[in-house]
């Protein structure tokens, strides 16, 4: 059995761990979030609490599939590691375990550093692997790029304010 496949992203945030827990908490937070090359279009989204389902329909050259994922973990305010956990119930991996992790800056104690965590296994085992890993492992960076360039910006303007 091949071992699973990880990435993480992490990004320096001008606000604290709390404030970027609360960015992602908002109702519109995952649609701020979708680079908007992706065909992506969310079905169902809910409240930032575990059971909450996010239904995707993503669209794969001329197919498109639901993916389901369902958050699993919440650690909130009051918890000294904040974040939350989702994963794939549906959808187009073999296996997707996303965490994400609001921590404090250890060289700004005012700011956080965002951590994303992708445990995933691509479809087609060791085909799957070897035609699909690096082209994953870029559209993952891509992304989480996005992501993280799409929150520091926009909490850079909280701080601000």
């Amino acid at each position: 059995m091949p071992q699973p496949l990880e990435f993480v992203a992490r990004t320096k945030i001008a606000a604290s761990p709390a404030v970027l827990f609360r960015f992602h908490q908002a109702p519109d937070a995952f649609e701020r979030l979708v680079p908007p090359w992706e065909k992506v279009e969310v079905v169902a989204n809910g409240p930032l609490a575990v059971g909450t389902e996010v239904v995707l329909r993503v669209r794969i050259g001329p197919f498109a599939l639901p993916w389901v994922a369902r958050i699993v973990e919440v650690r909130g305010e009051g918890s000294s590691d904040l974040g939350f956990r989702d994963v794939q119930v549906r959808g187009p991996f073999r296996r997707w375990e996303h965490e994400h992790r609001f921590l404090v800056d250890p060289e700004n104690p005012r700011g956080s550093v965002l951590e994303d965590r992708v445990i995933y296994e691509l479809p087609f085992g060791a085909l799957g692997r070897t035609f699909g890993g690096g082209i994953a492992r870029r559209k993952l960076a891509r992304m989480f790029d996005y992501r993280h360039r799409v929150t520091a910006e926009a909490l850079a303007r909280v701080s601000a304010e």
